[in-house]
């Protein structure tokens, strides 16, 4: 492709060229390294970035946790998750390239002493190993511990950038989710943040914006003149956003009890698939753009009126998950028996603009259903006017469009088409992409995508605070019409939740898709 060819194609910028993106000199301080996601996620992906050349020689990374181990401790714990959880295949010269940059501080969040030390390591990093005073802050910790580490990291000057002869360093904080439990605790964690970083330092991580799947809806819908011109009311019935997870929470009672499947999934992960979903096309791909066309969609939400009928939520018990008789939520360990917390969320949107008016968003999250499997599904309307037997179509359904995020990633058509023989037959039939068959690179893993767009200073992908108010905006006032309700409505393991689910779509005269 020449040059010129290049420039010319909308959907394409810097980041997705063919010449790999490879980040500057920089390091990373991770906090709660301990962690199921430092070790199974954010650790195998800064190696996989290394292995992959996309790292500088001299990358570090520090740990900072209440343990007592030395920087050999450290490089123990991450060898053994790069070897359980890395994507690519291990090397032992990335390896010992890499574990040169290691170190560890050890000391708890409100320990003055540890983050001074803290502060003298990274000063260390930029002499030995060339960092150039340029570091990311991975907070990989409590939602509550936010706000004591961004103030510890402002008292002892981590979060100041400075200059130096190489020109102006940044220093940069990665949060994950959730960001805050309601509108009143986002802004507030938003203004402690933002008092310390400047808003382009702030890298909000929601991984499923990382996924390729999730980037290549951008790509079908702006990218393809086949569906745009019938991406909207004339055409679509129904949208459903899916996200249903086989298992139960494990070991996360002091977590998830309190939090929810909405507040852990709707308010984040799914509300970011409905915005890019519903949005209309961005003036050009950078983060400015993408994200004024997000910020309109969750602007122009609009809950049902009845939350009773249109919301739902349940709570799994004991049954089966395939060939596994597993026990109900109540009976995990640390779950208090008369926990109200929802492991599953239904609701109804509906999002006024010309475009949208008149048809209904789906979206539905929770644990131990059917099986695992996250999608978008355009449901569109039947045709207006079929000219054969009523016999002939009597098993055809709706058109449908289906982004399959997770598992098995890729795009369903289901159309209907002629059954063979000498009659005259419809039924439904599916025709299939996936990126396994069709491409014979494999996907980065989503950390990879969002850690390296942290070191590169690439904000397309991170949604701002006024995405993340708008977010709990459309969801505070179900879940506190839900916690005056009592306790959810038990559901069997191993089915797609509670009755009140299905009698929601039911109403509208519609059903919910077995993926």
């Amino acid at each position: 492709m020449s040059p010129s060819t290049y420039r010319s194609n909308p959907l394409r910028d810097e980041r997705d060229r063919r010449l790999p993106r490879i980040a500057g000199s920089c390091g990373m301080v991770m906090f709660g390294v301990t962690g199921d996601l430092a070790r199974k996620k954010l650790m195998p992906a800064i190696y996989d970035l290394a292995n992959r050349g996309l790292l500088p020689p001299g990358f570090s990374l520090v740990g900072f946790a209440r343990r007592d181990w030395a920087d050999q401790d450290f490089g123990e714990v991450v060898h053994e998750a790069v070897k359980q959880h890395a994507r690519t295949p291990f090397r032992e010269p990335v390896w010992r390239q890499l574990a040169e940059g290691f170190r560890f501080v050890p000391g708890s969040f409100d320990d003055d002493d540890a983050f001074d030390r803290l502060a003298d390591t990274v000063r260390e990093l930029d002499e030995v190993r060339g960092t150039g005073g340029n570091h990311a802050f991975y907070l990989s910790i409590p939602p509550g511990a936010f706000p004591t580490v961004v103030k510890q990291l402002s008292r002892s000057g981590l979060a100041d950038a400075g200059t130096g002869p190489d020109g102006e360093h940044w220093r940069r904080v990665v949060i994950e989710k959730p960001f805050g439990h309601d509108l009143k605790s986002a802004r507030q964690l938003n203004e402690i943040v933002e008092s310390v970083f400047p808003q382009d330092s702030v890298f909000r991580i929601d991984h499923y914006l990382g996924k390729e799947t999730v980037q290549n809806l951008l790509a079908l819908r702006f990218a393809n003149q086949l569906y745009e011109p019938i991406w909207n009311n004339n055409y679509v019935d129904h949208v459903q956003i899916t996200m249903a997870e086989d298992i139960g929470i494990g070991g996360r009672a002091g977590y998830y009890d309190g939090i929810g499947a909405a507040r852990d999934v709707i308010q984040n992960h799914l509300l970011q698939l409905l915005a890019l979903t519903a949005m209309e096309e961005p003036v050009s791909f950078d983060a400015r753009d993408l994200r004024a066309e997000k910020q309109k969609v969750l602007s122009a939400v609009r809950l049902p009126p009845d939350l009773d009928k249109h919301t739902a939520r349940g709570q799994y018990a004991a049954g089966w998950q395939g060939n596994e008789q597993v026990i109900g939520y109540l009976d995990e360990d640390g779950i208090p028996q008369d926990s109200t917390t929802e492991t599953f969320a239904a609701i109804r949107l509906d999002i006024d603009t010309r475009r949208w008016a008149g048809v209904p968003f789906y979206l539905r999250t929770g644990k131990r259903l059917g099986r695992r499997v996250t999608e978008i599904a355009v449901v569109f309307k039947r045709a207006p006017h079929l000219p054969f037997d009523n016999t002939a179509t009597e098993e055809l359904g709706h058109n449908a469009i289906v982004i399959r995020v997770q598992p098995d990633e890729g795009v369903t058509i289901r159309f209907g088409s002629k059954v063979p023989g000498t009659s005259m037959e419809v039924r439904d039939v599916n025709m299939d992409f996936g990126y396994g068959h069709s491409f014979t690179e494999s996907s980065p893993e989503a950390y990879e995508r969002l850690i390296l767009d942290v070191l590169l200073g690439d904000p397309p992908l991170f949604p701002r605070h006024e995405e993340v108010e708008l977010s709990w905006r459309i969801l505070d006032p179900i879940t506190a019409h839900w916690a005056r309700r009592g306790q959810p409505e038990p559901y069997t393991s191993g089915r797609w939740g509670p009755d009140s689910a299905h009698a929601m779509l039911e109403r509208d005269g519609r059903t919910w898709r077995r993926p």
